[in-house]
């Protein structure tokens, strides 16, 4: 029934199959080791979280386990046969033993079980899609029950799990009893009404059910019909119970599903000797101890699965969980009594490593086992006396060691090997024939002679401690207990299987395991390699010398260093003795100093002094530069280190000297005399004082250093600026100074200051060069028809010297003068317009403006063109005549900013010589369409915001009177009713000739058409009946005879598409939200109609049995203010038709993909989170009913076929997929000629819930 409810549900820590692996260098990582518990989890392949939960709990029955080792290959088969047409190999119990196997033995953190799924026969929709987990114990225990025929496994499933009860029937009259047995593999109960386990059992096994009254019982002895009493009993009782909690129940009244969160409480164990028919046994007989406690969180419609197991092999190491580890509030007699031993990192260390099962723990690990065990790190708590605690091992090298090249810590007197020792905290495969019991580790000790009860949590991947008392926790809720498993506890495990995962593993399957450590080992060994190997880069100090500040290479044209890849486990000593071998002419002491290449060169920081310290511990990545020299100076010069040293690259600017010292112009250079600014990159050192740059630069006592002003050029238009460094600062370094790469310094020796290109104001220097004072090209054009080819044109250019002070006018003229058209432009008006990229011409620029004021950049373009510039209170706008920008005649006017819209509209009447007052304007947006009207004509320009360069359109037709709208009217005319189209066609040929568009209100057929009737103009306060009845005086439909306004339907048009019907006669047109420029339909009806608020027009069609096709429509008006649910659609639907709502299938058909999108029969589930329920609506997402779609209807019970497609959706999906292919061009043609269809959106898939697939799994006949 609930067959695929429950999908997963994306929540944190319980979506392990949401997680990607990571790829290593050369390949995919390999999967990590087991954890600290020491068990293995399942992987999840995105909706098995049910089968991970079932597997692992029949791994964890010691007895199912075994009885399926027992079966060998002689039984089986072969994997490596199962393709072989005659072999027969049954491949679901060889996969799940295999499974066991790797869950046993296999030292990684989770199995896959995709190839148990591949045995199934599922595929990748199946492995995505959830199930119930009783309904897959069932078909499981089935299909190994088919697979295991005919060996001598065949019946392991029923000797385990099968048990039987009896039905009987008690006369009252003659006391015959008749009785009926029954088998079963799992026990269902009802827990609705009940608070326990117990209780669950009393009303299904004790309780009797009389049948009296009219509800009497027809006696096979008595021949009539009698009082009799119904009860049932356990006869039969399996070693192993599975007890399912009924949850997901439905609701008969409100035809919903729902949960069963209510507290139904299990025990531990159990007798059910009060339930049984025989209760002459021993207790042993009766008695069962709970071992496996499946949970479901989510509700009926998603959910997630995970197991709570008791572990009865004691097959992994429990610890407390980390709510334990945490650290308490600790009160003042806390401290006075507090373990003096945490207070010693030396004892508290050495506890953790002794506590390991592999005596040693990884470097990177060793602070957080800390943690979990004094609660704190080693940085809060002990590093402020005792240093790194990388540093704290090595100065305790008495008590610690470092083993596998300075990775794993280990005690002094108990050293790992480092051959043998494993990588992770997994125990080693055990020998399977060994039948002793290893010596129980601290985890595992007992007190008094009992064991205690490990229980875990195994949440696909992830596999954690929890405690016992955890399980009640799971007796209500929105996550809570959804199966049991109790064994009998009579049933008691051999003293060698306890803590022995190859307890009974067959060998071939015990060396298959082997095999996979060995590869698992390879593989990590190889990643562990490929994650610790460093590619350094070495610099050899023969190839350098120390020049600016930094170091230098001594050829430009070679390469001087060498690349190294390097095991970054191995000592700083291991380095330097490779580094030996390479340079076998090296001579003297080595050091390997960090560098770092910098801007101003390569600078060397902190030398690698400790051989014993390895390149992890000492920071060296992948990248790093290493020089290599002798610690002491370079081709002779001592070499200072340290980022204190660092090099800092400046670019020294000064003017350039003449021959005789003095400062020289250099030809061509721009008017005012200017100099050109030679520049210089130079490094220093970032330790040395401004005046130690001063003398290294070879600088006069008097020359001034200057830094340029940060944040602009200063005064701009040609002009930068300086801060001259007061005598204080010329004491200071380069780092106090905060200098950095790239900054500019100004060497002014006293003999340049007298320059007119230098301006000395206190401590600012201005600075005037020809490279600042930058230009501005205008071009001459003409408006000759071909007179002069474009080569003359093109030579009629001048480049104008400006800053950004020069006023627009002053280029103008000067441009004037450099060209020689003088007496060209007597009594012509010229102005400057800019060009952009494409060589278009811009707005003119106001001429009283500056370059920088009009926003004019330096070194641009701008064409002199005749005509008017704006001045600084006019505006230049674009006007074209039409009903859109392109359509008309176009042009520009210059006018003022405080002129109204009237006096704009008669000035742009005038230029484009226009009569009438039947004109508006209308303004072109962003997007080059045409916007809504300028209503207030007595508004200004400005206050309108109108800007330089806006498009008006000139648009025919008065503007309405304030407070009054202007609408566009259209008739719907359907196409079989030949009389009003005779009236149309009788009375107004505007209307016959005029646009018509065709509308579709049946499945790809168009059955109406619109046709425009003209104008209506009415005040916004006026009514819908006011408007009913305007619309109905326009000549068009004067002779349309109507008793009342009611008889007309008000359909409102978007994008040429019917979308709304206007309701509520007396509600006026402002309150229904209409505007100037809207479009409506009328639509004439045979009967009047007031539609509700809450109301929605519908055209609904029956499919027709047995054919892909429809009837026609048939018009529904169904109320959805009570309830918009898919239940009252049907409900009015069956009204309808008389076919009863379960019959009916219901679908919406989406006209712009020509899809249909199926109603579901069911309301969504609502979280108990919410105060109030709110069933699924068909108003809201994702169906959005409204006027006028069209919903399709099958008759389940004369219609098989519930696909709602139709031969006329898949043509039209064809068309468009071959227009999409053809580039599109036929779709704009379809688009206006056959439906009116507004602008198309991108319609997205619609989540809907997955449909119900039945469970199963595939098995081969092996009678």
């Amino acid at each position: 029934m609930f067959g695929s409810l429950f999908e997963e549900e994306e929540e944190e820590g319980i979506s392990p199959a949401s997680s990607r692996t990571r790829m290593a260098k050369g390949g995919e990582e390999p999967p990590p080791p087991r954890g600290r518990v020491n068990l293995s989890g399942i992987k999840n392949q995105g909706g098995t979280c049910y089968l991970n939960s079932l597997l692992q709990t029949l791994f964890f029955t010691p007895e199912f386990r075994e009885e399926l080792f027992s079966l060998g290959p002689e039984e089986l088969g072969c994997l490596e046969e199962k393709d072989k047409p005659e072999a027969k190999v049954r491949v679901i119990p060889l996969e799940l033993q295999r499974l066991f196997v790797r869950l046993l033995l296999v030292d990684q953190q989770s199995a896959s079980t995709a190839d148990l799924t591949d045995s199934f026969g599922w595929n990748n929709s199946e492995e995505s899609r959830q199930h119930d987990v009783q309904e897959l114990n069932r078909i499981l225990f089935s299909a190994l029950e088919h697979s295991l025929v005919d060996t001598s496994g065949s019946t392991f499933i029923h000797r385990l799990y099968h048990g039987t009860t009896v039905n009987s029937i008690v006369c009252k009259e003659c006391g015959n009893v008749s009785q009926r047995q029954e088998d079963f593999l799992d026990l269902t109960l009802c827990v609705r009404g009940v608070c326990g386990l117990e209780g669950a059992l009393l009303d299904m096994f004790v309780e009797e059910e009389m049948f009296e009254g009219s509800n009497l019982y027809r006696c096979g002895q008595c021949y009539r019909l009698v009082t009799a009493a119904k009860s049932a009993k356990l006869r039969k009782l399996p070693p192993f119970l599975t007890v399912s909690l009924l949850r997901f129940n439905f609701d008969f009244a409100k035809c919903e599903r729902y949960k069963e969160t209510g507290r139904c409480a299990f025990p531990l164990t159990i007798n059910l000797r009060p339930f049984c028919e025989q209760t002459d046994g021993e207790d042993s007989d009766y008695s069962y101890q709970l071992f496996s406690v499946i949970i479901h969180k989510g509700g009926c419609y998603g959910g997630h699965y995970h197991v709570y197991i008791k572990d009865i092999d004691h097959l992994g190491l429990w610890e407390p969980p980390e709510e334990d580890s945490k650290p308490q509030l600790q009160t003042k007699n806390d401290v006075r009594t507090r373990d003096p031993e945490n207070d010693d990192p030396v004892s508290v260390l050495s506890s953790i490593i002794s506590q390991d099962a592999s005596r040693s723990v990884l470097l990177d690990q060793l602070g957080q086992r800390l943690m979990d065990k004094i609660g704190s790190s080693w940085s809060k708590k002990y590093r402020k006396h005792y240093g790194p605690i990388g540093k704290f091992i090595q100065n305790h090298s008495d008590v610690f060691v470092l083993a596998q090249n300075g990775t794993q810590v280990a005690l002094k007197a108990n050293p790992p090997c480092p051959v043998s020792q494993p990588t992770s905290p997994a125990k080693p495969i055990p020998d399977p024939n060994n039948t002793f019991n290893p010596e129980p580790g601290p985890e595992q000790e007992t007190t008094s002679g009992q064991e205690r009860n490990h229980w875990f949590d195994l949440n696909d991947s992830t596999v954690t401690s929890i405690h016992e008392k955890d399980i009640e926790k799971m007796f209500q809720g929105r996550e809570s207990a959804y199966m049991l498993f109790y064994r009998k506890t009579e049933l008691h495990r051999p003293t060698e299987a306890q803590r022995n995962p190859g307890y009974k593993v067959p060998s071939h399957l015990y060396q298959m395991a082997e095999e996979e450590n060995r590869r698992l080992q390879q593989r990590r060994k190889e990643l562990e390699t490929s994650n610790n190997s460093v590619e350094l880069v070495l610099h050899l100090a023969p190839h350098y010398r120390l020049e600016n500040g930094a170091l230098q290479t001594i050829s430009v044209e070679q390469s001087e260093t060498t690349s190294l890849n390097f095991d970054r486990r191995k000592t700083v000593g291991d380095l330097r003795m490779t580094i030996y071998q390479m340079q076998h002419l090296w001579e003297g002491d080595m050091s390997l100093t960090v560098a770092k290449c910098l801007p101003a060169g390569l600078h060397l920081y902190h030398t690698l002094t400790d051989d014993e310290l390895s390149l992890y511990s000492a920071g060296i990545l992948t990248g790093t530069d290493l020089f290599v020299w002798n610690g002491r100076e370079v081709c002779g010069v001592t070499v200072q280190t340290g980022a204190d040293w660092e090099p800092v690259l400046l670019t020294v600017v000064r003017p350039p000297l003449g021959e005789k010292g003095g400062t020289r112009n250099k030809e061509g250079s721009g008017e005012g005399g200017g100099e050109e600014l030679l520049k210089e990159s130079r490094g220093f050192a970032g330790k040395v004082t401004l005046e130690e740059v001063r003398e290294a630069l070879g600088e006069p006592q008097g020359s001034l250093l200057c830094q340029e002003k940060r944040g602009g050029e200063g005064e701009g238009g040609g002009r930068s600026g300086w801060r001259v460094f007061c005598p204080e600062d010329m004491q200071k370094t380069l780092k106090e100074l905060a200098l950095k790469n790239g900054d500019s310094l100004l060497v002014l020796e006293p003999h340049a200051r007298d320059n007119s290109s230098f301006s000395v104001s206190g401590d600012l220097v201005t600075v005037t060069t020809p490279s600042d004072c930058r230009w501005l090209q205008v071009e001459y054009r003409t408006d000759k028809g071909g007179g002069e080819s474009e080569e003359e044109e093109e030579s009629r250019k001048a480049k104008v010297p400006a800053s950004g002070n020069t006023l627009l006018f002053e280029v103008k003229q000067r441009a004037i003068e450099e060209l020689q058209i003088q007496e060209q432009l007597i009594g012509v008006e010229c102005c400057l317009r800019p060009v952009d990229r494409s060589g278009k011409l811009l707005i003119p620029v106001c001429e009283e403006l500056s370059v920088c004021d009009a926003g004019i950049r330096l070194m641009t373009s701008l064409s002199l063109c005749p005509g008017v510039a704006p001045k600084n209170t006019q505006l230049f706008l674009y006007f074209t005549v039409g009903t859109a920008p392109s359509s008309g005649l176009e042009g520009h006017i210059i006018i003022e900013q405080s002129f109204t819209v009237q006096q704009c509209l008669k000035a742009m009447l005038a230029s484009a010589r226009l009569e009438g007052d039947f004109w508006h304007l209308r303004k072109v947006d962003w997007c080059e369409e045409v916007g809504e009207a300028l209503v207030d004509e007595e508004a200004t320009l400005s206050e309108l915001k109108l800007s330089h360069g806006d498009t008006l359109v000139i648009t025919e037709g008065r503007l309405p009177p304030k407070g009054f709208l202007k609408l566009s009217v259209w008739l719907y005319v359907e196409i079989p009713e030949v009389s009003m189209d005779a009236v149309v066609n009788g009375n107004a040929e505007v209307s016959v000739g005029g646009p018509r568009l065709e509308v579709m209100t049946a499945v790809n057929r168009v059955m109406a058409e619109l046709r425009t009737v003209g104008q209506v103009e009415i005040p916004e306060e006026a009514t819908l009946d006011d408007l009913k009845t305007q619309v109905m005086t326009l000549p068009t439909l004067q002779c349309v005879c109507l008793p009342t306004p009611a008889f007309i339907r008000l359909w409102q048009l978007e994008g040429q598409r019917l979308t709304h019907i206007l309701r509520g006669h007396q509600l006026t047109l402002k309150k229904l939200k209409l505007s100037s420029g809207m479009e409506l339909c009328v639509q004439r009806l045979l009967a009047e109609e007031d539609l509700g608020p809450k109301e929605v027009f519908l055209h609904v069609q029956m499919g027709v049995p047995g054919q892909r096709d429809y009837y026609p429509p048939q018009d529904l008006v169904w109320d959805a203010s009570r309830d918009p649910s898919p239940k009252s659609l049907r409900s009015a639907l069956s009204l309808a038709y008389g076919i009863s709502p379960d019959s009916m299938l219901l679908a919406k058909h989406q006209p712009l993909t020509h899809t249909w999108e199926t109603i579901s029969n069911w309301s969504q589930q609502v979280s108990k989170r919410k105060k109030k329920k709110k069933a699924e609506s068909l108003l809201g997402t994702p169906f959005h009913l409204k006027d006028g779609d069209i919903i399709g209807v099958k008759n389940l019970l004369i219609d098989s076929n519930r696909n709602f497609s139709s031969q006329q959706d898949e043509e039209k999906l064809r068309e468009g997929m071959e227009q999409h292919r053809n580039g599109g061009q036929g779709a704009a043609a379809d688009h206006d000629s056959n439906q009116v269809k507004g602008p198309e959106k991108k319609i997205g898939p619609v989540k809907a819930r997955k449909p119900e697939v039945a469970l199963s799994i595939n098995v081969g006949v092996f009678r």
